[in-house]
């Protein structure tokens, strides 16, 4: 599509990186779940196998259904290459290891997925990185730490589960002058909502498993930007195995084709949902980038071009009032994803910061009243109607103050 007009991302999602893995003329990307993959000619599996030619040699290497899934990926994020992996964390995981050595030092944000966060804490720290996190927001002490030497700058904007949000451009621009490598990981901002690479990220990394296949039935994630970079992180991956499974591939793949649909629709209830808990008594904050009380909404409004299908409210009673409330909502899955079609709601202590200690959810601001929301794509009257009758149900049962 390189001599056509731009199209829309929501042509892109449906057509980019699937027209080269269409055979017998099939609408769609078949599922290749050979493992190896014969040549006759010596001479071109040599070249195949160097990288010199391109083609498959092996499945834990490439596939062409994966693919397919990472071209579609690295055209929506307007990136030169990408690579896929077995899960989300692998992908961060990987990423990090393959720019990481003894010695090393990393800057954050506190405000991180909990695995990331432990990564940070417990991980990184044994093999001598040094890792420093800062308060999330705080643009002026995160370019001060930058600028006392880093190898990584590392960023997820909007945050989970407390939907925080960091000046990506701005961050991006310091992070390159002090010669760091700048990651964002954009899984709540989705390619759709967010662009990091345009913001002047060097890498983007999204948990597959979430918003990209969006149904809840295949794990994967994906990094995507200069082909340098991913072309080191592919290496480091394909010796360490962490490859992401075919059949998850066409799942994501499948999935991405109702992206623009999927995120809008989830955006418009986000916001929906959030303005209607901020007129409930019981709960005490309710945290989404997209409503003008949000601490970053201008940033938010001058990066996203719309604010996104997660949002997440603490609650009075704090741990009790969550027992009592989420199992009388009527239209959410109470589990530890989210992304999908259907509204998922879940406290951090058992989600996104399972991992961590209370004090350590403490200490990143995190309330163990907090519930996170994904919303879905059911019916926006639906959905407040039944977080309403919940809220309804609790009133006369818990005595809060």
């Amino acid at each position: 599509m390189t001599d056509k007009k731009k199209v829309n991302v929501g042509t892109e999602a449906v057509w980019a990186g699937e027209k080269e893995y269409l055979v017998h003329g099939a609408t769609q990307v078949p599922v290749v779940l050979s493992v190896a993959y014969n040549y006759d000619d010596m001479d071109e599996w040599y070249d195949v196998a160097i990288g010199k030619k391109k083609g498959h040699i092996y499945g834990r290497n490439t596939n062409p259904t994966v693919q397919a899934f990472e071209d579609k990926v690295k055209q929506l994020e307007g990136a030169e290459a990408a690579t896929s992996f077995s899960t989300g964390m692998a992908a961060i995981s990987n990423t990090l290891s393959t720019f990481l050595l003894p010695g090393d030092r990393i800057v954050s944000i506190k405000d991180t997925y909990g695995g990331t966060n432990k990564i940070f804490t417990e991980f990184l720290p044994r093999q001598q990185v040094e890792v420093t996190l800062c308060e999330t927001g705080d643009h002026e002490q995160i370019e001060k730490e930058v600028n006392k030497g880093c190898k990584i700058l590392y960023l997820e904007s909007p945050t989970n589960p407390t939907v925080k949000i960091t000046d990506l451009k701005k961050m991006a621009e310091v992070g390159k002058r002090a010669g760091a490598i700048v990651i964002v990981d954009n899984t709540f901002g989705t390619p759709i909502n967010q662009n990091p690479l345009a913001l002047g990220a060097d890498l983007v990394i999204h948990s597959a498993t979430k918003f990209l296949g969006g149904h809840a039935d295949a794990l994967g994630g994906v990094v995507c930007g200069p082909e340098d970079y991913v072309e080191q992180i592919y290496h480091f991956r394909e010796i360490n195995g962490a490859t992401m499974d075919p059949m998850a591939a066409y799942l994501t793949l499948r999935g991405m084709k109702t992206l623009h649909l999927r995120v809008r629709e989830q955006s418009f209830n986000a916001m929906q949902l959030a303005k209607f808990l901020q007129q409930q008594d019981i709960v005490e904050e309710v945290f989404y980038p997209g409503l003008t009380t949000h601490p970053n909404h201008d940033i938010a409004k001058e990066q996203m071009k719309d604010f996104g299908g997660m949002l997440s409210f603490s609650v009075k009673g704090g741990v009790d009032t969550v027992r009592e409330l989420l199992p009388k909502l009527q239209y959410a899955h109470r589990a530890a994803n989210l992304g999908a079609v259907e509204t998922t709601v879940g406290p951090a202590r058992t989600t996104s910061h399972v991992e961590c200690t209370p004090e350590e959810r403490a200490a990143m601001g995190i309330p163990e009243g907090l519930i996170r929301v994904s919303c879905g794509i059911e019916y926006i009257d639906d959905i407040l109607e039944d977080f309403a009758q919940a809220f309804a149900h609790i009133e006369n049962s818990l005595e809060i103050s």
